[in-house]
């Protein structure tokens, strides 16, 4: 597969880096494609020489997904895994799973390694990451450490440094928004009579004083007020709430059920069984509410949940992070039919977004985070204090307009510019048209296509001899985002030919045989767009079938809500 150009210049600096200080550190936030940029570290380092790497995870499910995707990026080399079940060293990279690999006769078996690579790397100051590294630099001297993470600042103040001196890159989560890989969020900061009460809550090492919290949350008229301004905001998306204790998560739970809203609990000490019961009816849309303790934070997606309720604080600005980063990713049509997502709405009750102001975070490996609070600004119309990226006063409904001579703009403010995807796309696009309606892209064995219809955009995507695929719906750029990674993963650096000579040849014989009588006349034609308009052509009524098909579903969706 073909890696996003972003996605190619991480690796460059990553592999610089790793030349240069013998270790380095990439962060890469939710859908940033990390699995697939370590992939292609791990590969190019190993090459087609005798050197052997080794990928770190903490979960199963983890090693599983980054085998299946190093295979993707890199289908000649041989790779094998050390878990519960199996422990083989014999391919070129070995995923391991580190609660496996940390036992003192798996450790005694590691061999000598070229390459360690850490993902969630965050987690590498555990002393089970630590025994790992200093077995494999006992190994090996010269072995190469490279981690990859969302969230490099650890919430218990723990820095990086020991394992890694610098950072080599970090792609932030405001390049993605503007890039279509997420989606805005739109925080609004609601003081529902308790936020001086939240300011007073005391710290402790790992957090704000939950219990604390709970005592003034975890109140019938708070509750009462958090509901009604959710059905206010955001009452028809399916939503993932994050509680201070489980009493006020079990109580939350109870008065959006009894409020007729649909709603499951999710705790730390709830049953395996129960738990994934409940997960499947969100996934399945039989609840619009998930209400969770501390558990939903890392490790679990549903990207069609379109709305995070924060009713807690979080003295980490990662944590706050991760809660968000929850309600960030895109929506695939073919998994969600009829979910059209364009943004995700933060309704935050504590005090998390005053405190830590934008989700960007700069990375420290000595594991200090920015003191004091964030910047702020005051409604002009009701004089009330909000954080500095908020763009709409969550009390009054005054609307802040940007102004481009302000500098850069904050998360939540991102203009999304589609000229500067379609330069960045190692494909060339064309407006087939002429009316900007109608964007298709081709390659060896891929299409992809950006349609206009009905006051929204679909990204569709098609190979030879298959029935094409509806990929997004909803904004523009996030349905020319899904486009451009159809082709990114089923066309090579061979394939794309964004500058190759030939693209700028008259059409041939055959190809004007197919096209309609107009065209035959466009000397101004040229080889490549006469390929695009045949794409369009050959695949029009299957098109037309995935865009109408997918704007009834989601008006079925909206009236069903």
């Amino acid at each position: 597969m073909l890696l996003r150009p972003r996605q190619k210049l991480f690796v460059e600096r990553s592999l610089r880096a790793l030349d240069e200080h013998g270790n380095a550190l990439g962060v890469a936030p939710t859908s940033a494609g990390k699995t697939f940029m370590l992939s292609a570290v791990a590969g190019d380092m190993v090459g087609d020489s005798d050197a052997k790497a080794c990928v770190l995870a903490h979960r199963d499910e983890l090693t599983e997904q980054n085998r299946g995707k190093f295979a993707r990026v890199n289908p000649g080399l041989s790779t094998s895994v050390v878990d519960a079940k199996e422990k083989s060293w014999r391919g070129q990279v070995t995923f391991a799973m580190v609660p496996t690999l940390t036992r003192a006769a798996n450790l005694d078996a590691l061999p000598a390694l070229d390459l360690l690579v850490i993902d969630e790397a965050h987690h590498a100051a555990a002393d089970s990451y630590r025994r790992i590294i200093d077995r494999a630099l006992d190994r090996n001297p010269d072995c190469k450490v490279f981690g990859v993470t969302a969230t490099p600042n650890r919430g218990d103040k723990k820095g990086l440094r020991p394992v890694f001196t610098n950072v080599s890159d970090q792609i932030r989560i405001g390049e993605l928004i503007a890039a279509g890989h997420l989606v805005p969020p739109r925080t609004f900061v609601v003081d529902v009579g308790v936020q001086s009460d939240l300011g007073r809550v005391r710290k402790t090492v790992a957090d704000f004083d939950m219990g604390e919290v709970d005592a003034i949350m975890n109140r019938a008229p708070v509750t009462d007020a958090v509901i009604e301004h959710w059905r206010e905001k955001a009452g028809d998306r399916q939503t993932v709430v994050f509680c201070s204790t489980v009493d006020h998560a079990r109580n939350v739970t109870d008065a959006f059920n009894a409020a007729e809203v649909p709603t499951g609990l999710i705790y730390g000490d709830m049953g395996e069984t129960e738990r994934k019961s409940v997960l499947a009816d969100y996934s399945a849309g039989k609840l619009r509410v998930v209400v969770n303790v501390a558990v939903l934070t890392e490790g679990w997606d549903h990207p069609p949940t379109s709305c995070v309720v924060l009713l807690r604080p979080s003295s980490y600005k990662s944590t706050m992070m991760q809660m968000v980063g929850r309600g960030l990713r895109t929506v695939d049509p073919s998994e969600h039919p009829g979910v059209i997502k364009t943004d995700c709405i933060v309704l935050d009750f504590g005090t998390s977004t005053l405190l830590h102001g934008s989700l960007e975070q700069d990375v420290d490996l000595d594991g200090r985070e920015g003191s004091g609070e964030a910047p702020t600004k005051e409604c002009p119309d009701c004089e009330a204090t909000v954080p500095l990226a908020v763009m709409e006063c969550p009390l009054c409904g005054h609307l802040w307009e940007r102004d481009d001579a302000d500098g850069p703009c904050e998360l939540s403010e991102f203009v999304m510019s589609e000229i500067d995807l379609l330069k960045r796309s190692s494909f060339r696009w064309c407006d087939l048209f002429g009316d900007d309606a109608a964007l298709i892209a081709n390659g060896f064995v891929a299409w992809g296509g950006v349609f206009f219809l009905n006051g929204r955009w679909y990204g569709i995507g098609g190979r030879q001899k298959e029935r094409p695929r509806l990929l997004a719906a909803g904004e523009r750029t996030v349905c020319l985002a899904a486009a451009d990674d159809w082709l990114n993963t089923h066309e090579s650096d061979e394939s794309a030919h964004k500058t190759r000579r030939w693209l700028n040849q008259p059409p041939t014989q055959k190809q004007l045989q197919y096209l309609p009588a107009e065209y035959r006349q466009d000397f101004g034609l040229t080889r490549y767009q006469a390929s695009a308009l045949l794409s369009f052509r050959f695949n029009r009524k299957a098109i037309r079938s995935l865009v109408f098909g997918a704007d009834n579903a989601a008006d079925a969706i909206g009236r069903a809500a």
